[in-house]
């Protein structure tokens, strides 16, 4: 089941995709008006009947993607994941993740605009396998990680380079404001049993810049579910962003930045594309 974040006729809801439009959930669930509260009161079996016995009720071409969950509790990012990103940044391997985090306000959904901040010409696309939790854990042991997961979708962590390079701490670069994307949907996990066997391509203007496969991630799906829940406890609605592969725009030559005009595109099989044009900031 593919379940999304939208707005409709000047409504924010959630829905299932069905037939090339939208079930409208948010109003046949008494007390769930958001995905985040579906999980949490752990209603998706009953949002999957419902779907599949109602008529869509809106076009997916009529509608406003949404971040898929706009207001998680958490935005945990990993870093230098893949060893072909950190063979272009000239790190070497970590015993352990490397974590950061966002703030909901620095995504869009599919078809919004991101925004190249006007503090900087150095706007970087990350395509990344996120993962929504569905089952609330703390100390949650990596055989039993993949039960917490409620589903998965495309991300575009768009960073602002030279910011991040500002200090060792890589916040500063990665949440500028509605830099970065997140959906178009969740793909539940009954469709994706195994989060190792997809493939991730992201394309600038039509040009395949990034292409991976999930096996390659350094700390597995699983291991990254134990360490973090190690930290803190992880709650339905949390997103875990998994990393990046190798071809970033800043480690090429010359470096290839995203620009207003340009279009990029994350695509992850079995979940679908993740698209957004590029503007400036406004003055």
């Amino acid at each position: 089941m593919k379940l999304l974040s939208f707005i409709a006729n000047g409504r924010a809801s959630f829905g299932a995709v069905r037939d090339n439009g939208v079930v409208d959930l948010g109003t046949r669930m008494a007390g769930c008006t958001t995905l985040r509260q579906l999980l949490e009161t752990n209603r998706v079996a009953e949002a999957a009947k419902l779907a599949l016995s109602a008529a869509p009720d809106h076009p997916l071409d009529k509608i406003t993607f949404a971040p898929v969950i706009p207001d998680p509790g958490k935005i945990i990012c990993v870093g230098l994941n893949y060893r072909d990103h950190v063979a272009e940044t000239g790190r070497t391997v970590t015993e352990k993740p490397a974590l950061f985090v966002r703030f909901p306000c620095s995504q869009v959904g599919h078809l919004q605009p991101i925004v190249k901040p006007k503090v900087s010409d150095d706007f970087d696309y990350e395509g990344e396998l996120a993962l929504v939790i569905g089952k609330a854990g703390r100390h949650i042991p990596a055989s039993r990680a993949l039960d917490h997961i409620a589903g998965y979708s495309c991300y575009n962590e768009g960073s602002v380079r030279d910011w991040q390079r500002h200090t060792s701490q890589f916040l500063s670069g990665k949440t500028f404001a509605e830099s970065g994307s997140f959906g178009p949907w969740l793909v539940t996990t009954d469709e994706i049993p195994d989060p190792s066997k997809l493939t991730l391509q992201t394309r600038l203007n039509g040009t395949v810049v990034q292409d991976t496969t999930t096996d390659l991630l350094i700390t597995a799906i699983s291991e990254l579910i134990a360490y973090v829940s190690a930290i803190c406890p992880l709650v339905p609605g949390d997103v875990i962003v998994t990393g990046t592969p190798g071809g970033v725009g800043a480690k090429r030559t010359p470096p290839l930045w995203m620009r207003p005009g340009d279009t990029v595109e994350v695509e992850i099989s079995g979940i679908g594309i993740l698209r957004n044009r590029v503007i400036a900031e406004p003055a």
